[in-house]
């Protein structure tokens, strides 16, 4: 698929640039016309990724860390299920706050592209939807998931189905497997944007 061919499912897929993705979420993000989007457009990312969740994590007290957390939608979601132990992550501050109050304990303003100042083992789980797309979030990011997770923790991510191969998430993915640092539960594509006709792989892996 080409540029162009992506960049008229999605303006934002485009953009290649940090700054330039950025300073679109703070535009997108102006009388909440992201979240009237992704209503309109009937994202379904959120609440898929939740439910495949929630089929391996029944103990509500873990403490989860939802990775571009955006303006709280996959939070928001894993709430109404009864987890309350939730950071979020974002590198948009105008994303961040858009969020609704009580959703997350901490809210951290982070790039995921760079090395995360979050210690070894620091959480049970983590969520990531919508985060690896075009021109945003790159496959070393994956470590560092592992990285600040626990053993035996479940970390949920979805990627865009035009950058799986092309951004080389195939080949870290089964890099990560190869080398024992996690196990694939889930894996299968989800309609994520289908009124967009955007496509992404939704994944469920366990740390080992």
């Amino acid at each position: 698929m080409s540029q162009k061919d992506v960049g008229n499912k999605l303006p934002i897929y485009k953009l290649t640039a940090g700054k330039q993705v950025e300073q679109y979420y703070d535009e997108w993000t102006k009388k909440n016309k992201y979240d009237q989007d992704m209503i309109d457009w009937k994202y379904s990312g959120p609440q898929e990724t939740v439910d495949i969740f929630l089929k391996y994590n029944n103990k509500k007290n873990i403490k989860i860390l939802d990775a571009g957390c955006g303006t709280g939608l996959v939070g928001i979601e894993l709430k109404k299920k009864g987890f309350d132990n939730i950071d979020g992550a974002n590198f948009s501050k105008a994303m961040l706050e858009l969020i609704p109050k009580n959703v997350y304990k901490n809210l951290f303003k982070i790039d995921l592209n760079d090395k995360l100042s979050i210690n070894n083992n620091t959480y049970d789980a983590i969520t990531c939807v919508g985060t690896f797309t075009f021109g945003h979030v790159n496959p070393p990011c994956l470590e560092e998931m592992i990285r600040i997770c626990k053993k035996g923790s479940k970390i949920c991510f979805t990627v865009n189905e035009g950058i799986y191969e092309k951004y080389g998430f195939d080949k870290k993915i089964k890099e990560l497997e190869d080398q024992k640092y996690w196990k694939m539960l889930e894996f299968y594509k989800s309609n994520y944007i289908a009124s967009k006709n955007v496509n992404a792989w939704l994944i469920l892996a366990e740390t080992i």
